[in-house]
């Protein structure tokens, strides 16, 4: 079974690197040290440090290998160009509702985070503006209701 590719900006292709760096660099130093010091403990039938660190061990070798996989299955977003919403693009929409604007930019799903107004091409919002060019209204699905949108304004 092929696996699901994974769409990152430069910018969180990044991040994930340097975080899986670190997990094999320092978090598993810490973690067999931690296993280590409850092996040591003795008795490791009812040592429940031991229990503790291995299954510590084994979360942290399953985040290493989902974002591994990540890394290896991972198409580079190019920032969005042109007059049209795409993968990488910062749009701005005015809900036409409250008449407020707000500027996302559109995202793989990896790196997606609404706090840092970073979306997902597979969130209500993101389905809606893809394709779409400025002065497009779109219509998103959302728990409350419909809402419409506008879209203002389309940056590399």
């Amino acid at each position: 079974m092929a696996e699901k590719r994974v769409m990152l900006t430069e910018d969180g292709y990044n991040k994930l690197v340097e975080k899986l760096n670190y997990l094999k660099s320092v978090r598993r130093i810490e973690v067999a040290e931690r296993l280590k010091a409850a092996i040591a403990l003795g008795d490791l039938s009812e040592n429940s440090e031991y229990d503790d660190a291995k299954n510590e061990q084994a979360f942290l070798e399953g985040e290493i290998m989902d974002l591994e996989a990540k890394i290896r299955n991972s198409d580079i977003i190019k920032s969005g160009e042109g007059d049209v919403v795409q993968m990488g693009s910062k749009v701005t929409v005015k809900d036409l509702e409250f008449d407020e604007e707000e500027t996302y930019m559109l995202v793989g799903s990896t790196e997606a985070d609404p706090d840092e107004y970073k979306i997902s091409n597979e969130s209500p919002l993101g389905v809606a503006i893809l394709g779409q060019k400025v002065g497009s209204v779109v219509e998103v699905h959302a728990p409350a209701g419909i809402i419409k949108y506008q879209i203002m304004k389309i940056e590399a």
